[in-house]
């Protein structure tokens, strides 16, 4: 297993702004930004402390969702090896990669070499998918996916691992006598975790994960969930997340949302730390913003005011 949060500190990351324009999460002003604002981002968290930042993964989406979804997401591995030439702390997330639609050994290689570039800041966050037309277009098994992804960890262990010539015999893939370089920076090998919110996902996490990556969970669903990771886990640690509610730092001028949490930075704050009272590790904080100088005001502002606060 390969922990990487530090032991009773909540730390916080953010997925990137533009690099995808779902509905659900995106702000209005991404649709009009492009690389200069995701870097501009990339490079304010990686200044003021953020223990990650993240990109999404899908390889293309269906018409009949395309109004929800858009069809704007950006490679995870080209957009992260981007921000990694502009950064030097801040570690990159694929949140989450969808592992199944693509065989082990051309995955191992793209994210090995993204650890390498990075100096190994990589986290490998890795999940089921839930697009069916996107695995059909790839010649894969939507049914089939949670068995294949099962495997797809365990190979991804052996071949994110130091041997050059890693070996793996399964159900779904075999490889032995072929090498891979550059190996990944971090040793054993970069922490994989899971996302999903599902009773599989759950197990999945438990038993072949580093750390859970629930997919917005409301806040009071969470010690259920971590309570069965914890009994699948039988008492070995894991590295658990939780996307918390928007945050507006301030008395906002404009309608934040009713979920939203805004105010002074240490009433944010106090309200923040229940996550690690539930046993939560990381954080990833979503900000309102109408444009990349008032999100990068919001990084500042919660660097500054909140952070300070949180342990």
């Amino acid at each position: 297993m390969v922990r990487i949060l530090p032991e009773g500190r909540l730390v916080y990351g953010m997925q990137l702004p533009v690099q995808a324009l779902s509905a659900v999460f995106a702000e209005g002003w991404e649709t009009e930004a492009g690389p200069v604002e995701l870097l501009a981002v990339a490079r304010a968290a990686d200044r003021l402390g953020f223990f990650y930042v993240a990109c999404c993964d899908h390889v293309a989406i269906p018409a009949r969702l395309a109004d929800a979804m858009s069809t704007t997401w950006y490679d995870p591995v080209a957009t992260l090896s981007y921000v990694a030439a502009a950064t030097t702390r801040v570690r990159l997330l694929s949140h989450v990669a969808v592992a199944g639609l693509r065989h082990p050994l051309a995955f191992a290689k793209q994210y090995a070499t993204l650890d390498h570039l990075s100096g190994g800041r990589l986290i490998l966050g890795v999940g089921a998918g839930h697009v069916q037309e996107e695995f059909d277009a790839l010649g894969v098994d939507f049914g089939r996916r949670g068995p294949v992804l099962d495997e797809t960890i365990d190979a991804l262990k052996v071949a994110l691992g130091p041997q050059e010539f890693p070996e793996h015999d399964g159900r779904h893939f075999s490889f032995r006598g072929l090498g891979q370089r550059p190996r990944p920076v971090q040793v054993p090998r970069p922490p994989i975790w899971v996302g999903g919110s599902s009773p599989a996902a759950i197990r999945r996490s438990a038993l072949r994960g580093d750390g859970w990556l629930p997919q917005g969970d409301p806040r009071g669903q969470l010690p259920y969930r971590i309570a069965e990771l914890v009994r699948l886990r039988r008492g070995e640690p894991l590295d658990i997340g939780a996307i918390t509610e928007p945050v507006y730092i301030g008395e906002p001028s404009w309608r934040v949302g009713r979920r939203a949490l805004s105010g002074k930075g240490e009433a944010i704050a106090e309200s923040l730390r229940e996550y690690a009272r539930i046993g939560v590790g990381q954080i990833q904080v979503r900000f309102r913003s109408r444009g990349v100088t008032e999100l990068l005001d919001q990084m500042e502002a919660f660097a500054a005011d909140v952070a300070p606060h949180l342990n």
